[in-house]
């Protein structure tokens, strides 16, 4: 027990609280108190965070691992040590980031709304003087998905009032700030598009009429808002406001006392810190010790065996001989969501009207001429989890595919099935955007599966992996089925990468009977 607990249980404590401190005092440095980037706060207090842990977990405290026991009959619990681990470092610092954003928020006390711009802006306003014009406010409304397969359809309507010294400002003067007002509702993505419209007008009457009876100078303070998704909600919205200027300081009105601004987070960085050291010293005290891994570490002999692993990963992301355009291919579908995520445009999910402007295959837009659209969508993805998957798919398929096509003719299936799958789309559905590399990816599927069928593979190969190919294909194709994913591209894919591999067959033949004669 002693040996678990210094080698395993005490790197945990200090690494929760390297993180913890560390990250937060360098965020509150950074983004709050120098504002030396401007970055989105899901980023800050969400994105990085579990970028952080995630290295700590699996490329620090992971290889520790070796001093336990957790080789099973039905697999290794190495992989579901690191991810328990994960998480018990994540939840206390997404909590930490939350906590100081509100705990260093300063409370600015103005006399008028109209002495906002003469102090340094702060996060916090209480207002003596103010007139808030409801008569002249901005609307807009923004949509967008979520969950891990775009079950959640989230609606969006983001109301600015402007605000004045006093009523006989409005028309005159220019307003000194804005006050925001969000309304949002959460329906399935599955509905079909009449039912999403149906769903929405409901939505927006509900708002109208919850605003009319609002009263929207009844406050106890203002919190200013920060770059997020929902301050860029407010800025469309100002700008849609036809009698006054835009600018960029954005109020939300809050109804507690300052004092209670901080809940109970403070409270919950410590609980859940203390809840998931419990369960991670209960589940060191379960598997037994491992002798000659840690006689090994005693000696402070290197694991050649982990050296070995991390060298291997180091040459998994590197391209070579067989393995060339599918890291590149992985690498440049990556690199573009963390480009738009750098951007402020998002993380866990991107709006519509940014995917537009980035290239989304759209009807109107690529029939009226803007083609291109059906290349540069296979490159775009609507969020985190919609990237993740669509690159485990590539990976795998990638791995036994590419060294079978070569480079030539495996990027270029890659390309023209994900074209068609995007043609396929516009011709399915009118007016849908549509993002992602699932359509080629189906695509190599398609090639892969018929070469499966066409015996080019090893029969036990064949076997093994037509099986695994024919549950993912129809997985995914089934779960299309459910509304809410571009099933289109995903057919369209399959069925040309399937000819594609027909195609390809006689080539391929040859060419692996060729090999086997030399």
């Amino acid at each position: 027990m002693k040996d678990k607990i210094n080698l395993l249980f005490k790197p945990f404590i200090l690494t929760l609280l390297g993180l913890t401190i560390g990250y937060t005092f360098l965020h509150w440095i950074i983004f709050i108190e120098l504002e030396l980037f401007q970055l989105k706060e899901i980023i800050t207090n969400f994105g990085i965070p579990i970028v952080l842990t995630g290295l700590a977990a699996w490329f620090i405290l992971r290889p520790r691992f070796k001093i336990l026991n957790l080789e099973k009959k039905n697999g290794n619990l190495r992989d579901f040590y690191s991810f328990i681990l994960w998480i018990a470092l994540t939840v206390p610092l997404i909590i930490a980031q939350e906590y100081v954003v509100s705990a260093t928020g300063k409370l600015t006390e103005l006399n008028s709304i109209n002495e906002i711009n003469k102090f340094e802006l702060t996060k916090y306003y209480s207002i003596k003087d103010f007139y808030i014009d409801k008569n002249a406010i901005g609307v807009h409304s923004a949509f967008d998905v979520s969950g891990k397969n775009n079950e959640s359809f989230n609606m969006h309507i983001y109301v600015a009032l402007p605000i004045f010294e006093k009523a006989s400002d409005t028309g005159k003067v220019e307003p000194a700030a804005w006050l925001g007002t969000e309304y949002r509702k959460t329906i399935s993505n599955r509905l079909e598009p009449n039912e999403k419209e149906q769903k929405y007008q409901e939505f927006a009457n509900e708002s109208q009429k919850d605003f009319d009876n609002k009263n929207v100078s009844d406050f106890v303070y203002l919190d200013r808002l920060r770059h997020s998704d929902k301050r860029e909600g407010f800025i469309e919205a100002i700008k849609t406001n036809q009698l006054y200027k835009p600018n960029d300081i954005v109020l939300e009105a809050v109804n507690e006392p300052f004092e209670a601004r901080n809940g109970n987070k403070l409270a919950w960085i410590f609980g859940s810190s203390l809840i998931g050291s419990i369960i991670w010293l209960i589940m060191l005290l379960i598997p037994k010790i491992d002798e000659q891994h840690l006689k090994r570490i005693k000696e402070g002999k290197p694991d050649k065996e982990a050296q070995e692993e991390i060298q291997d990963f180091i040459d998994f992301l590197k391209p070579k001989e067989g393995y060339f355009i599918t890291p590149i291919l992985i690498y440049a579908n990556i690199g573009i969501y963390l480009l738009m995520a750098v951007m402020g445009l998002g993380f866990i999910s991107f709006k519509g009207q940014d995917l537009l402007q980035w290239g989304a295959n759209y009807g109107p837009l690529t029939k009226g001429g803007d083609w291109w659209r059906l290349l540069t969508s296979t490159f775009l993805h609507g969020g985190l989890m919609h990237l993740l998957a669509n690159m485990y798919g590539l990976l795998f398929v990638g791995i036994f595919l590419e060294p079978l096509l070569g480079r030539a003719k495996y990027l270029t299936a890659y390309i023209l099935t994900g074209i068609l799958a995007s043609v396929a789309s516009i011709w399915w559905y009118d007016a849908t955007v549509s993002v992602g590399a699932s359509g080629a990816i189906f695509g190599l599927y398609g090639v892969f599966l018929a070469l499966l069928l066409t015996k080019v593979f090893p029969p036990d190969f064949a076997k093994t992996f037509l099986i695994s190919t024919a549950i993912f294909v129809g997985f995914n194709l089934l779960m299309g089925l459910t509304g809410g994913i571009d099933n289109a591209a995903h057919i369209g894919g399959l069925l040309s990468g399937f000819v594609v591999g027909l195609i390809l067959y006689p080539i391929i033949k040859k060419q692996t009977e060729n090999e086997a004669t030399e």
